[in-house]
């Protein structure tokens, strides 16, 4: 059984901070292991001491639906304690917030995945802690996709609120670890703090951890969702659906446009099924994408989930589906407060990729997606808690 660093804090170091000022970034999914809110926690230890809560994209509840769907500020019905979105008319504090606080913890379950924007809220935090002399704290949870990487690296040409710093897609570190990252590339005045998970080892994928899965975002109902987010995402810079609008998000993908037969043929045949089978299905998203149409597609079934590539599958989907049918669409901006490039230029990222993703030229994929993480995989042995 894992300690996450939620427990582990209030097991051995709360104490240390009994008269500070405190505020807390966090959502529905923080919780312990009887399922008690990090906010109520920090309440009854801490008591008037938590000023504020901040909450990321789709609110301290998780209720709000993605792309630019901000969340306002509230009070918290349980604790009375005001909630400052981050998500909406701001992406960070101000500074008369944080002039009231002296440390400010985070407790965020991310889920592997470079596009997820809470590691970009975090970013964004600690670049203003920096600036004002606060303290951070990082309470770590486990990466439920484990600490498998696959590229490609985003290019700074491509930086936006789905990626504020070069990272592959799927990372492959919890969110304390990115912090340590984070803190070594841009931060290296701020004063940082990782509580670290214990019993934890970075090849455990969610089931062996011994905790129910709580949804971070509403279209992450299931801990199979994340492992396929990091490719399935993409299809967001696509008019093919991701399954937003059903109860099956990035495990589904389709189109009316889609002729089942010709393309579950050509994946036989091109051997996308690795790791996995694809079960043909048609569906209907009663918001998003094709809201209201019949969509032709598949269920992934993740049957060997350590052997499943999202990125990888993801992007010789989109090609295939591209070539074979022309009522296909790469998606106009906005995107995630991007007014200018493409959906899929900021969620991709890498140049070579793109080019070979529109038929523009040939490239070694293997190398984009693995080979030339080197560096980085150098890199991330400096943070490494596990």
């Amino acid at each position: 059984m894992i300690t996450l660093g939620v427990e582990a804090f209030f097991k051995k170091e709360w104490q240390k901070f009994k008269g500070a000022s405190i505020a807390l970034l966090c959502n529905q999914a923080s919780v312990n292991f009887t399922f008690i809110p990090t906010y109520l926690l920090f309440k009854e230890h801490f008591g008037k001491n938590l000023k504020f809560l901040f909450s990321p994209q789709h609110g301290l509840f998780s209720e709000k639906q993605a792309n630019m769907i901000g969340s306002a500020d509230e009070v918290e019905p349980f604790t009375r304690v005001p909630v400052i979105s981050l998500y909406g008319e701001r992406l960070v504090p101000s500074q008369d917030v944080l002039d009231e606080v002296d440390v400010v913890f985070v407790d965020l379950q991310d889920v592997g995945c470079r596009v997820y924007t809470y590691m970009w809220t975090l970013f964004l935090l600690m670049k203003e802690c920096e600036k004002f002399g606060k303290e951070v704290i990082v309470l770590d949870r486990p990466n439920p996709i484990g600490g498998e990487v696959e590229g490609p690296m985003l290019e700074e040409e491509f930086f936006s609120f789905v990626g504020l710093e070069s990272l592959p897609l799927r990372h492959g570190l919890t969110i304390g670890e990115l912090a340590l990252l984070f803190k070594k590339r841009r931060f290296p005045e701020l004063e940082l703090k990782v509580v670290p998970l214990e019993g934890y080892q970075k090849t455990f994928l969610w089931p062996e951890l011994g905790r129910d899965w709580i949804f971070p975002s509403p279209n992450l109902p299931h801990w199979k969702c994340c492992l396929t987010y990091p490719g399935l995402v993409l299809l967001e810079g696509t008019n093919l659906s991701e399954g937003r609008g059903t109860t099956l998000p990035f495990l589904l993908f389709g189109a009316p446009y889609i002729e089942l037969k010709q393309l579950w043929e050509i994946i036989k045949k091109e051997g996308l099924e690795e790791g996995v089978i694809l079960r043909p299905v048609a569906f209907e998203p009663t918001f998003d994408k094709w809201q209201g149409k019949r969509c032709y597609g598949f269920q992934i079934h993740l049957l060997k989930p350590e052997k499943f590539r999202p990125v990888k599958f993801a992007l010789r989907l989109i090609k295939l589906v591209a070539t074979l049918f022309e009522e296909f669409k790469f998606l106009p901006p906005p995107y995630e407060f991007e007014y200018e490039k493409m959906p899929i230029e900021i969620l991709l990222g890498n140049r070579a990729v793109l080019s070979w993703l529109r038929g523009e030229e040939e490239i070694d994929l293997e190398e984009h997606l693995h080979y030339n993480l080197k560096n980085y995989l150098e890199e991330i042995k400096e943070v490494a808690l596990y």
